[in-house]
């Protein structure tokens, strides 16, 4: 059972829109997919109370955001959205579970190193067992030096840039509805389905 987290001790870097799109994409794929909040801010929570019984299943796991068990059986998947300042205990808790790690980071230098030790603590953990990580750019254009930049930094962590979400309103749009770019039509998204291609295949790879 694949336990993919979303975490960046940072807050208001995007884990809940990552979180739920992920989770998305699990349902979109015939999976049967969990997603946990231990956020206090409870976003993704209030995404799955938002979303519409015609769409395909996300179930809520139920966390407790200072002790976090195993998911519950009856599932293939699962998708852990994560509280701003995560660390000690909680950090070591939610590590020891994850098979993934996402970490959303925007390509502010202020974020960045807001963000360092962190990195650097996950990449302890990822030398030391299966854990994968990668890095999604959030509210970024590929093509500029900011970009350039947040590449240049991860890619000396030597952690994998995933891709870069740009700042869109579909996100916003979608969230209000409990959907995500994964249950509507590909033509009204196509521009953020592409963007999406390289997080898609390394979820799906072992």
């Amino acid at each position: 059972m694949p336990v993919v987290v979303i975490a960046n001790p940072k807050g208001g870097v995007g884990k809940s829109t990552l979180a739920t799109n992920v989770a998305g994409y699990y349902a979109s794929q015939g999976r049967a997919v969990m997603l946990g909040d231990a956020d206090s801010q409870q976003s993704s929570r209030l995404w799955l109370d938002l979303r519409p019984a015609v769409a395909r299943p996300v179930t809520s796991w139920d966390v407790n955001a200072d002790l976090i068990g195993k998911p519950p059986k009856g599932t293939t998947h699962v998708v852990l959205d994560t509280p701003g300042g995560l660390a000690g205990s909680r950090f070591k808790n939610v590590i020891a579970l994850a098979d993934k790690v996402i970490v959303p980071l925007q390509p502010s230098v202020f974020d960045i190193f807001a963000t360092r030790k962190f990195l650097d603590q996950l990449a302890e953990h990822r030398h030391a067992g299966r854990m994968q990580v990668g890095i999604v750019g959030m509210r970024v254009d590929s093509r500029t030096i900011a970009a350039d930049k947040l590449r240049e930094f991860v890619e000396g962590l030597g952690l994998p840039v995933l891709g870069y979400v740009r700042d869109t309103q579909n996100y916003i749009h979608l969230a209000a509805r409990g959907l995500s770019l994964f249950d509507v039509a590909p033509s009204r998204v196509e521009k953020d389905l592409e963007q999406w291609r390289g997080i898609c295949a390394w979820l799906d790879s072992k």
